[in-house]
């Protein structure tokens, strides 16, 4: 053979075939390859290549056959080298195709990837490069953990020179895959020998955890996760907020309220002492039953917002600056004083904003000189407005049943709806019925708030609607940096107080008229309502009375709220009232610490001379309809303050249920007044405590009375602004083009 070829000539039939190679004419190359082989078979890099070009003909069999059929030809002492030059051939090809980043590439490196793998199998690092084009194909799913023994090969040590931070971008790109497979959490305790950077570690475990809590609503994998990555750092803040917050959000409110005090201990900030304060107040309160130490608490907590204020820092890194914004949210649950809340409120977003604006590098500065160059040049006032609602709750939550109805009836030739889904499923049935089909156009995107807000800037929104208001620092984040000319808030929450959100959505009842007093934003009041539903689905109830063991002719009192909505004071209320009307039993039913609740009112009741025995406890249902069902159990709904019920309200109203409600100063002491002032029914709105004692113990006591106002009730649904959704979305889009007008006026 080698008479017939000199080394020249196999020299240029080798570079002939590499050239053909490189230029795509993978069956010319080979068959370049196979003469070269031919002129002289013991050069070994012509079988490599030859493999190589088969494969990329799509003859994986082939290729396999010449590579192993080359090595089989090889002695032991020799094999080592060769099969190096092999995987340095494959390992070469499949670097080059990822780095065009396509998906046509990306299948084929993942296909010489998936062909190392036969030769070196233990190679994790090949084997973590498999998992990530396999997530870059959108088909990686926590199966692969196990086919390719990857966790095995961690567990054992066997990973040698193992990169870091492709371990971490592998983990990464795993969680947002398939977070909830069991291998995932698997995989990511295997990985934590492995780490060098804490904090992108930490980043990679608490980012998808954030998603998988309040997103895919897998608490018990959120708090596996946060957990882990306290092992890393078991004094990082972040995680320990996270878990603190993961804990409440799972009802297990001791170990939220354990792991808030351990993050207050360890912060050494005013802002981080603020936060954890703002942590343990949402575990004490929610639990039901601790308010004693809650109010010491907050007493303590708003000594430390004083402080903040006084300092006004305007430079806080991302996280602290976020944080803040929720740092006030339990103000009104503890006390109506709307003045002084509001005083705490605004002055805690000016700083936020602040500091937004700091760390965002001239991005709010940019949207705000393209909205002027805008403005000055629009001459159209009756064009198609843009309207955008960003929130992440439009979803079965209170937020998405009360919207959906807007989104419904909105008017598609004078309105293009875009709507910003934050930290929220594609997939979701109920978003994509209500919103996602009546949007012109729905973006799902995550928690990143400078992202949302330049989604938003890009898409050129006329009008932002901020639907979650301080519930939601990403949302306010957003609204911080105002990336549409115009923004009000609605619906979600009292209003945030940050600077850049021109008006709040209110009507003639929810706030007083002295409001505006003591306001960032100005307060616009629509014609009759801020809300309005055409109605609720109602489903099966699961409660009877006989079950409960309650008489047929007795009266029923129900309270289903949250465990922070329930202040002891008006709790005390409600006893009186069951005290004076001695046939009466008391449902509660709400999220809260179950034990803690019961504690909590059994002594409250026995403090009134009323046996515990005519408290129930009704446990939560997954379903929303059977909620509205077994509400029909109840006689009288007694309503909480200084923080009133909202959507439970008005599923008590469409039921028709009598209701029991103290009117205060603050919007969340308002929202049962003006959904009973908008149907017609003052029976049961009390001003005082002692009116709301006597209104709840008439009601007990005169049947006639309540039939009276259900009947009162059950008619408003033809009449009453609150169940004409339709007309409602008219005043909003009325309000929506004269905020336009009104911007247009300020050239």
């Amino acid at each position: 053979m080698i008479s017939e070829f000199s080394a020249d000539n196999l020299r240029e039939l080798q570079q002939q075939a590499d050239q053909c190679l490189a230029q795509g004419q993978y069956s010319k190359a080979a068959a370049l390859y196979e003469e070269a082989i031919e002129g002289d078979p013991n050069v070994k890099r012509n079988y490599w290549y030859l493999g190589l070009a088969l494969l990329l003909q799509g003859q994986e069999a082939e290729a396999q056959t010449t590579w192993f059929v080359a090595l089989a030809d090889v002695d032991e002492q020799a094999l080592p080298a060769c099969s190096a030059e092999l995987v340095a051939v494959l390992q070469s090809e499949a670097e080059k195709r990822e780095s065009l980043f396509s998906q046509e590439e990306d299948a084929i490196a993942l296909a010489i990837r998936h062909h190392l793998r036969e030769i070196l199998p233990a190679d994790i690092n090949n084997l973590l490069k498999i998992l990530q084009i396999s997530a870059q194909l959108n088909i990686l799913s926590g199966d692969d953990l196990d086919s390719l023994h990857i966790i095995t090969l961690l567990r054992r040590n066997d990973a040698q020179d193992i990169s870091s931070p492709l371990l971490r971008s592998t983990l990464q790109s795993v969680l947002e895959a398939d977070p909830l497979h069991p291998a995932a959490l698997e995989f990511a305790e295997v990985c934590l020998p492995y780490v060098e950077d804490q904090e992108a570690w930490l980043g990679v475990l608490i980012i998808p955890a954030i998603k998988i809590a309040y997103s895919l609503g897998k608490v018990g994998v959120a708090i596996c996760l946060a957990q882990l990555g306290l092992t890393i750092d078991p004094n990082h803040l972040g995680a320990l907020g996270h878990l603190s917050a993961f804990y409440y959000k799972a009802g297990d409110y001791e170990k939220g309220i354990e792991v808030a005090k351990q993050y207050y201990s360890i912060a050494q900030t005013l802002p981080g002492k603020v936060y954890g304060s703002f942590l343990l107040l949402k575990s004490l309160t929610i639990s039901g039953g601790a308010w004693e130490e809650a109010d010491a608490t907050m007493q303590h907590h708003k000594n430390l917002l004083r402080s903040l204020i006084e300092k006004n820092p305007t430079n806080l890194d991302r996280g602290t600056a976020l944080s803040m914004f929720t740092s006030t949210f339990f103000l009104p649950y503890m006390e109506d004083e709307p003045e002084n809340n509001r005083h705490f409120f605004n002055h805690i977003a000016e700083l936020c904003q602040a500091s937004i604006h700091h760390y965002s590098k001239g991005q709010a500065e940019h949207y705000k000189q393209h909205h002027s160059m805008v403005l000055k040049t629009t001459t159209e006032s009756t064009k198609s407005l843009k309207v955008g609602y960003v929130s992440g709750f439009l979803r079965q939550h209170s937020v998405g049943w009360l919207a959906r109805w807007l989104f419904q009836h909105h008017d598609r030739e004078r309105f293009q709806i875009y709507t910003y889904f934050v930290n929220q499923p594609q997939e979701e049935t109920f978003a994509n019925r209500w919103f996602v089909n009546n949007s012109s156009q729905a973006r799902f995107l995550g928690i990143d708030g400078l992202e949302i807000a330049d989604a938003v800037y890009q898409d050129q929104i006329d009008i932002l609607v901020d639907l979650d208001s301080i519930t939601l620092d990403t949302t306010c984040e957003v609204m911080a940096l105002k990336p549409a000319p115009i923004q009000t808030t609605w619906l979600g929450w009292d209003a945030s107080g940050i600077p850049a959100i021109d008006y709040y959505i209110a009507d003639p009842y929810v706030l007083p008229e002295s409001a505006q007093n003591y306001y960032n934003e100005k307060i616009w009041r629509l014609p009759n309502t801020y809300i309005a539903v055409d109605g609720f689905e109602i489903g099966v109830p699961t409660l009877r009375r006989d079950h409960l063991d309650i008489p047929s002719d007795a009266v029923v009192y129900l309270s289903a709220q949250k465990g922070h909505k329930r202040h002891p004071d008006l709790a005390r209320l409600q006893m009186k009232i069951l005290k004076e009307v001695p046939n009466s039993y008391f449902l509660l039913k709400g999220l809260a610490n179950e034990e803690v609740l019961k504690e909590s009112f059994i002594q409250l009741a026995e403090a009134e001379g009323i046996s515990s025995d005519r408290l129930r406890f009704l446990p939560t249902v997954i379903s929303e309809t059977v909620h509205r069902a077994n509400l029909s159990i109840a006689d009288v709904v007694l309503d909480t303050y200084p923080y009133n019920g909202a959507t439970t309200t008005l599923e008590t109203l469409w039921m028709g249920i009598p209701l029991v409600t103290r009117v205060g100063e603050q919007f969340v002491s308002r929202n049962s007044y003006t959904m009973l002032m908008n149907i017609g029914v003052t029976e049961g709105i009390a001003s005082t405590a002692e009116e709301y004692v006597e209104w709840g113990v008439r009601f007990g006591q005169d049947p006639a009375l309540r039939q009276q106002v259900a009947w009162k009730m059950r008619a408003s649904r033809q009449i009453s602004p609150l169940w004409n959704a339709k007309q409602f979305t008219q005043n909003m889009e009325n309000a929506y083009l004269q905020m336009w007008a009104t911007y247009l006026e300020t050239k």
